[in-house]
């Protein structure tokens, strides 16, 4: 056998095909040179891809956590979304393939879309939002404004309903200034627009940044560097000073890496940690729904219909009743909620916040019906309300109102959505949940509920409509009825009004209206079903001894227990901490306005709490004990957000009291403490809410009429401080007060109020005034001037009259005062007739009133001056002549030679040396004294006013000026030496002095004017008015040259006499009467400013079937005069109208002459006599009875009342009535009740009750 030699060989064996091939074996050495330097590139190549792929891999093991990074930046790091994020959208075009994959949109709180794609409402995304949801289009420039943030928010229907921006205009739009533009363009023309916008919608007033989300959807790649989106997100990123409120959510890997590029460049940070790229729109969409919260309502939500039906209310429809929370008939029923997992737990912090003392909500009353609970507590007066609202007889007036008095945290608001859950089967049910909003929003979505998914043949379900503390309840109703007329055939809508008042059971009493009181005080049964509740509680709480507001309940309100469970909690309080910083600042916000409350953002921020964007630290947790005493709840204000308050208003109160005794904290320098914490005054939600309570805390006045305990001359807080530390700091607090609130005029007025009254200073009183003037000019403010000099003037009268030495400088400063007093409250006359309608030391009011204190002051004033003037020493023995010649004097009869004073007394002849220089003064003042009163009457007779609390502030008004009328006729009262004076000097003029006897007479019984004697009707019997009459006669028989208006007031005089004494001897006939007006009508024509002349012609002239006026060439024209005496009217007394309205003194009979004319007062007390059967006897009651009777449209319904008066047939046109009278005559007559008439300019025949008004002709009880 042969033996094989082995050898070493170098190979290098590569792979080609299916063979493997040495590449060392060619014996060329270049040729392998070559390959092997092939190979080693190759195999580099190769180790490159490998370690790229490696990458590649580890890459997207890393990017397969964008899911939870977008659960991270949607939830904040929570476990599921928070429904209070508001959502900032800003998004280009989408592809209509993708669109269905948008709808993540509709899941959450889409606040502004801010729209680069100019067809997105025809075809795009916005298209398919509005499908399903509300969404207003705007433009970028809209968002530029000089009014307030809350102006511009109401204005745009912000969080109300989504803001869907064309930041790039709209290709179907027709106004150039609204097209697309290229990016070049757009950067020169609408990026400053953008700008303001983004500041505006970022503002942190307007939405914290804790609850903020700015999200970026791009669909495309952003081009350049000049890109109109890029260029919006530097604006928001300038605004919000970083990314950490953005999200930026990219259709791919290539659009990211453009953007990342772009955002780098311009803004110098990498954004990959705020940018999801690498998911699906479908992903993302599913992924956004499934953080959704269950949801808490019902999928389908429906109201009931006429016939026990229902209609649906669509989600889309929801959306527009903006300012009402609806109450549907299946609330809370098969909601996703109760199906999850976590319903218990929902359950139990639903009962937390409630029986905590938050507010209450339909899930309380829904939970309480449930299997295995007890039933909702039922307060002693819930059948009373319910039986109120559900009258078996029904009711007679299209909108009704019934009223609800209670303490303050008390249960009164939750008794009334307690009978309201009852009733959302019967009626349609909705709160107003936005006591800011006006009456007209209120009053358009009201009839839009009413209205709601009916045809125009059915017939409506009533609306009942739960309004809580809101002021301006009686405009509200009178603007519900103008707002839709057509259901004026039975009940529209039932308003209940939640009042929050010291003394219900008072307010209950003095209510003209339908209403119930509770107290907070508990029955027998009350507290019995409170044990068991607590019981209940016990079993399924663990610390339910914690939840102190229904713990307060439970206790029946005890002072002990409140006191106790203060005090242990905040034993420990350091008052120099941040914390009890907060406390102190809630506690006394709380005690002292009502509602008041802080944002939950603004309270973390005094307290020191950062990362408030994760919540890694809780108000709870750093307030920890004393957060026990405080409530986080929601507030709709402008958006909805999170603020804080005390659990219950006693327990701030109590609060208050503990810190003042045991931590020596006054209430002063709590105060000042609030009004220097300047992070207050800074930007935060509900910064300008919490600042207008706090300046209502320092100026808003107690007035019984609005249910307060008492009239306090400043507001509680700063009457408390006066009487606990004394007027030194109130100046101090007042005064700090103006520098804080620096254009501010009401805390100047108050702190002028605070100089005169309290510390008699009058020269920093007068420099408040003017101070408060400068900045803003009302009649409020400078009737605060010209009290300033009446109380000089009084106090320095005083001081002389104790001295008893009155000097010629005084008289002289007493007269200057005196005009310059006068002076000022005439110029609060003037602004009372255009300023605005509200009280400044009521700022929070919405009540409109007509400011007369201008026409009260001056008239106490001259009644002052007078008193002093009249009574002046000028002689050594005054005696009662010398006092009658000062008295003509002042009458303007006799010169001041014609006094017989001491020439030879320096004193004196200087005294008369003053009286001289200010001679023109002091005569104006008897004849403006008179003005004063004919103002008053004119004011009182012919104008009533629109709400109940103007008429209680009526009574104090007219007490007060009977008496300053009494003082006038004592200083003016002739003596018989005058009389026998005048008589001497004057033997022929025996006649003047005659009548001037009669109107002397005739004055003191205020019967010398129109409106004086339209008074008498009340206020005169038979005997009295026939005392009067015979005066007027002799006046009217013997005036030489008699003026319209003696011969206006002569036949006036007549026809009450008539009325009050129907067969008295002296009343002229009916048509002597007309044969009088008829002259001076035909002198005077038909643009005389003497509206009581007007008002005779409808009295007397009336068209009825009697040939006998046919006569008078006047008759013939009474059409033309019934349009006169509006013009006339409103010329002189429309100023006065948004707080008063015209009253009806008389109506038309059914007989002729001058028993055709009925008076009010007569069908008032057909009325009375009627309610003296019932078991009302007191005479308070009486007019309550009344006046309901009237307000219920009752009245016209009595037979004996309808015996007397004459029901005219006419016909509806335009909102208007009109008779027609044979071919010629037309007689327009205006409704008293706009909802008689009904809407649609429907031209039909009416009939109606004629009542005369000193603004014309208007109809009541129209029937079609």
């Amino acid at each position: 056998m042969e033996e094989k030699q082995q050898s070493e060989i170098e190979c290098l064996f590569i792979r080609e095909g299916p063979q493997s091939v040495n590449i060392l074996a060619d014996p060329n050495a270049r040729l392998v040179q070559k390959e092997l330097k092939s190979l080693t590139d190759k195999v580099k190549n190769w180790a490159s891809a490998r370690k790229s792929a490696e990458k590649k891999n580890e890459h997207n093991l890393s990017e397969s956590h964008q899911g939870q990074r977008l659960k991270q930046l949607i939830s904040r790091g929570r476990d599921a979304y928070q429904t209070s994020l508001q959502v900032i959208l800003v998004t280009d075009k989408c592809h209509h393939n993708q669109l269905e994959h948008m709808d993540f949109l509709k899941e959450i709180k889409l606040f502004a879309v801010l729209e680069f794609d100019p067809e997105s409402d025809i075809n795009g995304t916005c298209h398919f939002f509005r499908k399903d949801r509300v969404a207003n289009l705007h433009y970028p420039r809209m968002y530029t404004s000089q009014d307030s943030l809350t102006t511009v928010a109401g204005r745009l229907n912000l969080f109300k309903q989504t803001s869907w921006i064309f930041c790039n205009g709209q290709k179907n739009e027709d106004s150039d200034a609204d097209k697309p533009l290229t990016p070049s363009e757009w950067l020169k023309k609408r990026s400053g627009d953008i700008s303001n916008m983004v500041t505006l919608l970022c503002n942190p007033d307007l939405i914290g940044k804790d609850r903020l989300l700015v999200m970026f959807v791009l669909h495309s790649a952003v081009a350049d560097i000049s890109s109109p989106i890029l260029e919006t997100f530097c604006a928001i990123y300038r605004t919000l000073e970083g990314a950490d409120n953005i999200l930026c959510i990219c259709k791919d890997p290539c659009v990211f890496t453009r953007w990342k590029q772009l955002i780098e460049v311009r803004c110098k940070e990498d954004i990959s940690s705020k940018c999801i790229y690498e998911l699906s729109l479908n992903e993302i969409s599913s992924t956004v729904k499934k953080l959704k919260q269950p949801q808490t309502q019902s999928s389908l939500k429906f109201l009931p219909s006429t016939g026990l039906s229902s209609v649906l209310l669509t989600k889309k429809d929801e959306e527009l009743f903006t300012v009402l929370d609806i109450l549907t008939e299946n609330e809370c029923e098969n909601t996703e909620i109760e199906r999850n997992d976590a319903f218990n737990e929902f359950k139990k912090k639903t009962e937390e916040d409630f029986y905590k003392g938050g507010q209450v909500t339909w899930w309380n009353f829904y939970l309480s019906e449930k299997p295995g609970s007890l039933p909702f507590i039922k307060r002693d007066k819930f059948n009373e309300l319910h039986d109120l609202l559900t009258p078996v007889e029904g009711y007679t007036s299209p909108c009704v109102m019934i009223n609800l008095f209670h303490h303050p945290g008390c249960g009164g608001t939750t008794l009334a959505m307690h009978v309201l859950w009852n009733l959302r089967r019967k009626f349609r049910c909705a709160v107003v949940k936005n006591n800011r909003a006006t009456n007209n929003e209120i009053s358009a979505q009201v009839v839009k509920l009413l209205t709601y998914g009916k045809q125009e043949q059915s017939g409506n379900t009533p609306v009942l409509l739960l309004v809580d503390n809101r002021d301006d309840i009686e405009d509200l109703k009178q603007d519900i009825i103008a707002s839709d007329r057509k259901c004026h055939n039975g009940l529209m809508v039932i308003i209940l009004n939640c009042e929050r008042t010291p003394f219900p059971e008072e307010s209950s009493r003095n209510s003209r209206l339908s209403n119930v009181f509770i107290t907070n005080k508990l029955s027998s049964t009350e507290q019995s079903l409170f044990s068991e509740k607590l019981q209940q509680l016990k079993d399924d709480h663990e610390k339910p001894e914690t939840f102190y507001a229904f713990m307060i309940m439970t206790k029946n309100f005890s002072e002990a227990y409140i006191t106790n469970l203060v005090s242990n909690i905040i034993r420990n309080l350091d008052i120099s901490t941040n914390q009890g910083r907060l406390f102190s600042f809630l506690a006394l916000l709380n005690s002292y306005v009502n509602g008041s409350y802080m944002s939950l953002s603004l309270c973390e921020e005094l307290v020191g709490i950062k990362n408030a964007l994760w919540r890694q630290e809780t108000l709870d947790d750093k307030m920890n004990p004393y957060s026990t005493l405080l409530l986080t709840f929601t507030v709709e204000e402008h958006g909805t957000y999170q603020a804080v308050r005390f659990l219950h208003q006693m327990i701030a109160s109590k609060s208050v009291q503990i810190l003042n005794q045991e931590h020596k904290l006054s209430l002063s320098e709590t105060t000042i403490n609030m009004i220097h914490c300047d992070r207050i005054y800074k930007s935060s939600m509900g910064k300008d809410f919490l600042v207008q309570n706090i300046q209502s805390m320092l100026i808003t006045r107690h007035r019984k009429e609005q249910g307060d305990e008492k009239d306090t001359l400043f507001s509680p807080l700063i009457e408390q401080i006066h009487e606990d530390e004394g007027p030194k700091k109130i100046k101090e607090v007042l005064e700090k007060a103006t520098v804080r609130f620096e254009r501010s005029a009401t805390i100047p007025q108050a702190l002028a109020r605070h100089f005169y009254l309290k510390e008699e200073d009058f020269q920093s009183a007068l420099h408040w005034a003017l101070d408060a003037q400068s900045k803003k000019s009302n009649s409020y403010i400078a009737d605060t001037v010209g009290q300033v000099y009446k109380t000089q003037l009084k106090r320095k009268m005083k001081d002389i009259k104790d001295s008893m030495v009155l000097t010629p400088e005084a008289l002289d400063e007493y007269l200057v005062l005196g005009s310059k007093a006068m002076k000022a409250f005439k110029k609060s006359q003037e602004q009372a007739k255009t300023d605005e309608q509200v009280d400044p030391f009521d700022p929070q009011t919405r009540k409109k009133s007509y400011n007369i204190s201008g026409y009260v002051g001056e008239t106490e004033v001259i009644i002052t001056l007078l008193e002093y003037i009249k009574d002046l020493p000028l002689s050594a023995a005054p005696d009662r002549l010398e006092r009658d010649k000062m008295l003509q004097f002042l009458k303007g009869h006799h010169s001041l030679n014609s006094l017989q004073y001491n020439h030879s007394n320096a004193t004196i002849v200087q005294l008369v040396a003053v009286l001289e220089r200010h001679e023109r003064f002091l005569t104006s003042l008897k004849p403006r004294l008179r003005e004063m009163f004919e103002f008053f009457d004119n004011y009182f007779t012919y104008l009533r006013p629109r709400s109940q609390e103007r008429e209680t502030a009526d009574v104090k008004h007219k007490r007060r000026l009977s008496e300053y009328f009494k003082k006038y006729m004592q200083i003016f009262e002739l003596s018989e030496g005058e009389k026998a004076s005048e008589k001497a000097s004057h033997p022929n003029l025996s006649l003047h002095q005659q009548l001037q006897e009669k109107r002397n007479y005739l004055e003191a019984k205020r019967a010398d004017s129109f409106a004086g004697l339209l008074q008498c009707l009340t206020d005169k019997n038979g005997p009295e008015m026939e005392h009067i009459l015979k005066r007027w006669k002799f006046i009217f028989d013997n005036t030489p040259s008699r003026s319209v208006s003696d011969t206006v007031n002569f036949i006036l005089a007549n026809i009450v006499m008539h009325s009050i004494k129907p067969s008295s001897q002296v009343t002229r006939k009916y048509e002597e009467l007309v044969e009088l007006l008829n002259k001076e009508l035909q002198k005077e024509g038909t643009h005389s400013s003497l509206t009581e002349m007007y008002y005779l012609s409808m009295l007397l002239m009336w068209p009825v079937r009697d040939t006998k006026l046919d006569k008078f060439p006047t008759y013939r024209n009474i059409s033309t005069y019934t349009t006169s005496i509006k013009k006339s009217f409103h010329r002189r007394f429309s100023h006065m109208f948004p707080a008063r309205s015209a009253i009806s003194h008389f109506f038309l009979g059914k007989s002729s002459g001058l028993k055709r004319i009925v008076s009010k007062v007569k069908l008032d007390q057909i009325l009375i006599n009627i309610s003296r059967q019932d078991s009302i006897s007191a005479q308070s009651g009486q007019q309550r009875k009344l006046h309901n009777l009237w307000q219920s449209g009752a009245a016209w319904n009595e037979p004996k009342v309808q015996n007397e008066l004459l029901r005219i047939k006419g016909k509806s046109e335009n909102g208007e009535i009109y008779v027609n009278y044979g071919s010629n005559l037309r007689m327009s007559v205006r409704p008293v009740y706009l909802g008689d008439i009904r809407s649609g300019y429907s031209q039909e025949e009416v009939s109606f009750y004629l009542g005369f008004t000193m603004e014309g002709p208007v109809a009541y009880n129209i029937k079609y």
